[in-house]
């Protein structure tokens, strides 16, 4: 299962030994429901390797507003604790990979 990441914990992740993946989402969030499972099935499967969370955007204000998140899903990869990559909108379990294989 993905990760809960929040504004609190959000920091202290992002700059630790692994690269990190955001999925900023929210319940009502038609697209977010659709690329959820994976979402999932990728933090299963690179567990160890990339740490991959989701942070819901209705509960959280702070990170969010610091990356400018205005359309959701908006999927960000940071490595070594810094902003390398993203995906605004729906993308496939294909393209999320390519994106993950990239911060390895």
């Amino acid at each position: 299962m993905a990760n809960v990441i929040t504004d609190a914990n959000f920091n202290e992740l992002v700059k630790g030994d692994k690269p990190v993946v955001v999925d900023f989402w929210a319940e009502w969030c038609g697209p977010c429901r659709m690329i959820s499972p994976f979402v999932e099935e990728l933090a299963k499967e690179y567990e160890g390797k990339v740490f991959i969370g989701k942070m819901n955007v209705d509960e959280n204000e702070e990170i969010p507003a610091e990356f400018g998140i205005r359309n959701i899903p908006s999927i960000l990869f940071f490595k070594e604790g810094k902003l390398v990559d993203k995906v605004i909108g729906a993308a496939s379990k294909d393209a999320l990979e390519e994106k993950i294989k990239a911060l390895l």
